[in-house]
C-alpha cells in the first residue's frame, strides 16, 4: 500500500497553506495566509475562491460541521469554524459568509475542532485555555487554564472528554465536573499535533522531538517511531481507524494503525502544517509551508485469499492474479474504489456508489447494486452471507445482491463499528454495544430479529474484541469475547430453557482468529502461538480441555504480532514492524472436523489409529461425546486410557430408552440441568428422581417426587440408607414432615422401580444401541 500524490505546478495559494478541510471526496476547501479560503473540485480540476478574509485574519485550522451529525441520506456539511491569528474563531457557511465571529483567546486561537456529534465544538489558544463552546459559538465552559500554550486538540470517541497537548505532556479531560484527568509525558519535546479515533479509541501524537508515537486512553505507548529529521507539524487517522498520515518537512508517511509505515512520499510541499483525511479515507489532503495544497490517494492495497491476490492498483482498478496458474483479471470501475474484501470464494468492491460482487470462478460478470450511502467503512464476509456497514447501518447481503437484513437496536451507533466489535456467521450477527461495552447484540442473519428472547449477551467485563465461528449448525454457534483484562471466554449464541454458560479459554490474549472450514480457534497468547482444536471440548468434558490443545513459542512472531488469517491448516501472522508470515498447524484436526460434520465416524475413527496422536482423539472423544455418538465415544476414550469414562458409556449403552440415554451423556458432560431437563420433557419422572438422587440432590429428588405425586417413598428410602451408612439423624423439616405420614417399605419400593424399568422396556420408541433389555439401575443400586 503506498500514496499517489499529487500537486499543481504553480501553487493556488501565494503564502503559506495553514488549514484543510474536506466536504464531500470531491470537494476541498484550505485556508492560507494570503487571507484566501480556496474551494477545489476534484472532478474538474478547478479551484474558486470561497471567502476573502480581512488583512488582519491569518487562519491557523479549519473543522467543518461533522456530516454524521447533519443526518439524511445525503447529508452535507454547510457549515465550518475557522479559527485565526487574532484570538478569534469565525463560523462560515458554504458559500462563504461569516455568519459569525467570536473573541475566543487571548493570542491566536491554534485549533478548533467540532464534536463527533455536532453538539459542540472546542478552541484551543496560545493563551494555555482550552474552551468548549455550543454550535451558536456561545461559551459554554473553559475546560482548563494552562501555563503553555495548546497546540493540538481532540475529542474522544463519545464526545465527552477532549485530549489536549500542555507542552511535553497529553492531557485527557474528562466534561464532567471534578473529574481527574489524565496526563502523562509523551514527548521529550514540545508536542505540536494530536488525533483520536473514535472506531479503535487510539491516540496518535506528534512533536519536536522529530517522533509520532500511537498511544492507548491510559497513556500507554502502542508504538514508537523512530527520529525523523524535522519535527512532526501533523497527523490525521482515516475515519475508519485503519490508517493514518504523518506529515512533516516535505515528508508524507502512510501508517498502519499499530504504527509501522506502508509508504514514504516526499512532495515538494515544505512543512505539512495540517492534513485532512475525505469522508471515504480514500484520500488525504495536506496544507503545505510553500503554498501548495497536497492531494494523495491510497493505492496498491493487496488481499489475499487462499491462491488468489487482489490488488488495487489505481483509484478504479483492481488487478486479480491467481498464483497458481499465474492468470490475471483486470478489472474497472465506473467510481472511485472505497472498500474491498477477499473470502469465502468471493470478492466484495464498494465503490462511492454502488456495490460489485465477483466469484473467484467467473470475474467476467459481478452482481452490481446501487448503495444508500458512499462512505462503506467495513466489509465483513462468511460463506454465505457478507456485512456492509456505514454511517447510517448495517445491511446484510447474499452474495446474489440480495438485501437479507439491516439489523438494528436502539442507540446504535454504526459509525465507530471495526471487525473487532461485529461478527458475522452464516446465521449470526453479532455486535458489541457502545453505549455499554459489556453488552453484545445478537441477530439472526436471515431476518435481523433479536434470537431467543430479545436480550444481549452481557458479559462481566468491558467487551474489547468478538468473533463469531463459522462452520456447524446454528444451534450449536459459539461467540469467542476478549475482554478488558484480554481474557478469552467462549459462551453459546441460542441458548435454550437453560442460562448461558461462558468458559474461559485463555489469558493475556493479544490476537484471535476462527478457521474458515471447521470450528478451530487459534490466539496468540503471553508469548505463545495457541490452537484449540475442539473449543467445544469445554462444555463436554473439562478434563479434557487441556488436551485438545497445540501450542508453541511465538517469539519468532517478534512483539505484539496479529493473526491475519487461518485458512484450513495455514496461520497468517503480521508482526509489529508490518511484515506478514506464516506458520501452519497438523493437517489432521482439519480432517477429523469434515469427517465429524459429515457423520464419518468410521473414518475418523479409521484416522486416529493412523495417526496415534492423543491430542486426535482427545478430541474425537469430545466430538462423539456431544453428539452422543456412544461407540465411538467407548473407543477414543478408551484410546486415552479413560477406563471409569469407557465403564459408564458402557453402562449407557444399555438404557433401553433414547432420552434417558441423552439424559446421561449430559450428565456425563457435567450438565446436570440438561440431563434433568431432557428426563422430564420426555416424561421420565421415576428417572429423573433417580438422578437427583444419584448426585445427593435431595431436596430437588424430594420436590419432584411431591410434585408428581410418584415414588415418595422411594426419595425417604434412599435418604434413610445414605443417612445410616453416614451416621447421621436427619434434622430436614420436609424430610421429618412426610416420614411421619409415609412408610418405608423396600419391598415394595422395588416392585415399584421394577415396574418403571418394566415400563420402559415396553416403550414403543425404544432404541437400543447395545441391543440390550436390561436397564441400567442407579449407581447406589449396582455398589449394593
Amino acid at each position: 500500500m503506498r500514496m499517489k500524490t499529487n500537486i499543481q505546478r504553480e501553487p493556488k495559494h501565494s503564502e503559506l497553506v495553514s488549514c484543510v478541510g474536506w466536504t464531500t471526496p470531491e470537494e476541498l476547501f484550505s485556508g492560507a495566509d494570503d487571507h484566501l479560503v480556496l474551494k477545489w473540485n476534484l472532478n474538474s480540476n478547478e479551484t474558486t475562491t470561497l471567502v476573502k478574509l480581512p488583512d488582519d485574519v491569518f487562519p491557523t485550522d479549519m473543522h467543518w460541521f461533522p456530516k454524521a451529525a447533519g443526518g439524511g441520506k445525503k447529508a452535507v456539511s454547510d457549515l465550518f469554524v475557522l479559527t485565526s491569528t487574532d484570538g478569534k474563531f469565525h463560523l462560515v457557511n458554504k458559500t462563504g459568509r461569516v455568519e459569525k465571529s467570536v473573541e475566543a483567546h487571548k493570542g491566536a486561537v491554534l485549533a478548533g475542532r467540532w464534536s463527533f456529534d455536532g453538539s459542540a465544538f472546542v478552541t484551543a489558544g496560545e493563551d494555555g485555555a482550552v474552551k468548549i463552546w455550543s454550535r451558536s459559538g456561545m461559551l459554554r465552559s473553559t475546560l482548563t487554564q494552562n501555563s503553555m500554550s495548546v497546540y493540538g486538540v481532540a475529542w474522544g470517541p463519545d464526545s465527552d472528554s477532549v485530549l489536549f497537548t500542555n507542552g511535553k505532556q497529553l492531557v485527557i479531560k474528562s466534561m464532567q465536573a471534578n473529574a481527574k484527568p489524565t496526563m502523562w509525558r509523551a514527548h521529550e519535546g514540545v508536542v505540536l499535533v494530536v488525533d483520536w479515533n473514535p472506531v479503535n479509541n487510539l491516540i496518535i501524537s506528534g512533536g519536536e522531538d522529530c517522533r509520532y508515537k500511537v498511544w492507548d486512553t491510559y497513556g500507554r505507548v502502542m508504538y514508537n517511531s523512530f527520529q525523523h529529521d524535522y519535527p512532526i507539524t501533523s497527523l490525521a487517522w482515516t475515519p475508519d481507524g485503519e490508517l493514518f498520515a504523518v506529515g512533516s518537512f516535505n515528508t508524507l508517511r502512510l501508517c498502519d494503525q499499530a504504527g509501522w509505515s506502508y509508504s514514504l512520499e516526499k512532495p515538494n510541499t515544505g512543512s505539512l502544517f495540517k492534513l485532512a483525511w475525505s469522508s471515504d479515507g480514500t484520500q488525504v489532503a495536506g496544507a503545505g509551508g510553500n503554498g501548495q495544497v497536497l492531494i494523495a490517494h491510497v493505492i496498491e492495497k493487496r488481499l489475499e485469499w487462499k491462491n488468489f491476490e487482489a490488488t488495487v492498483t489505481g483509484g478504479k482498478q483492481i488487478h486479480v492474479r491467481n498464483v497458481i496458474n499465474d492468470a490475471v483479471e483486470s478489472l474497472e470501475f465506473r467510481d472511485r474504489i472505497i472498500k474491498l474484501s477477499l473470502e469465502f470464494n468471493h470478492l466484495v468492491v464498494a465503490t462511492s456508489t454502488q456495490c460489485y460482487i465477483y466469484s473467484v470462478k467467473n470475474w467476467n460478470t459481478p452482481m452490481i447494486f446501487d448503495l444508500k450511502e458512499g462512505n462503506v467503512s467495513l466489509i465483513l464476509q462468511s460463506e454465505k452471507h457478507f456485512l456492509l456497514v456505514d454511517n447510517a447501518g448495517i445491511y446484510v447481503f447474499s452474495y446474489d445482491g440480495r438485501l437479507v437484513c439491516s439489523p438494528r437496536y436502539t442507540g446504535m451507533r454504526a459509525d465507530i463499528l471495526n471487525y473487532q466489535t461485529v461478527s458475522i456467521s452464516n446465521d449470526t450477527i453479532a455486535i458489541r454495544d457502545k453505549a455499554n461495552e459489556k453488552v453484545v447484540y445478537v441477530f439472526d442473519a436471515q431476518n435481523g430479529k433479536p434470537l431467543g428472547d430479545g436480550k444481549p449477551i452481557t458479559h462481566k467485563l468491558d467487551v474489547m474484541e468478538i468473533a463469531l465461528d463459522q462452520c456447524g449448525p446454528a444451534t450449536e454457534r459459539r461467540l469467542a469475547i476478549i475482554d478488558k483484562n484480554r481474557d478469552l471466554y467462549l459462551t453459546p449464541v441460542r441458548v435454550f430453557g437453560t442460562e448461558r454458560k461462558s468458559y474461559k479459554l485463555g489469558n493475556m490474549i493479544q490476537s484471535l482468529a476462527w478457521n474458515d472450514a471447521s470450528n478451530m480457534l487459534s490466539a496468540l497468547a503471553d508469548g505463545k502461538f495457541t490452537v484449540w482444536y475442539y473449543p467445544n471440548t469445554i462444555y463436554v468434558d473439562r478434563d479434557l480441555a487441556t488436551k485438545t490443545i497445540f501450542e508453541k513459542e511465538a517469539s519468532e512472531f517478534g512483539k505484539n504480532p496479529q493473526l491475519l488469517q487461518f485458512n484450513g491448516n495455514h496461520v497468517i501472522i503480521r508482526r509489529a514492524e508490518g511484515s506478514i508470515v506464516s506458520t501452519s498447524i497438523s493437517p489432521h484436526p482439519c480432517i477429523l472436523h469434515s469427517y465429524v460434520y459429515s457423520g464419518r465416524w468410521n473414518d475418523a475413527v479409521r484416522l486416529c489409529r493412523f495417526v496415534k496422536d492423543e491430542v486426535l482423539w482427545s478430541c474425537l472423544a469430545a466430538m462423539s461425546a456431544y453428539a452422543k455418538e456412544l461407540n465411538t465415544a467407548e473407543i477414543a476414550y478408551a484410546a486415552i486410557k479413560e477406563a471409569e469414562k469407557v465403564q459408564f458409556i458402557v453402562n449407557i449403552k444399555d438404557i433401553p430408552v433414547k432420552e434417558a440415554r441423552n439424559a446421561e451423556m449430559a450428565l456425563l458432560c457435567g450438565s446436570q440441568q440438561d440431563a434433568e431437563a431432557i428426563l422430564l420433557q420426555a416424561g421420565l419422572i421415576f428417572r429423573a428422581i433417580m438422578l437427583n438422587i444419584q448426585l445427593y440432590n435431595w431436596d430437588r429428588a424430594l420436590e419432584l417426587a411431591v410434585k408428581h405425586k410418584t415414588h415418595v417413598d422411594t426419595v425417604l428410602g434412599y435418604r434413610q440408607k445414605y443417612l445410616t451408612r453416614f451416621e447421621k439423624k436427619e434434622n430436614n423439616k420436609r424430610y421429618l414432615q412426610y416420614m411421619e405420614g409415609i412408610e418405608v417399605d423396600w419391598e415394595k419400593i422395588e416392585a415399584k422401580m421394577e415396574m418403571e424399568y418394566q415400563k420402559e422396556r415396553e416403550r414403543p420408541t425404544v432404541t437400543s444401541t447395545a441391543g440390550s433389555a436390561k436397564p441400567r439401575q442407579s449407581r447406589q443400586e449396582t455398589t449394593k
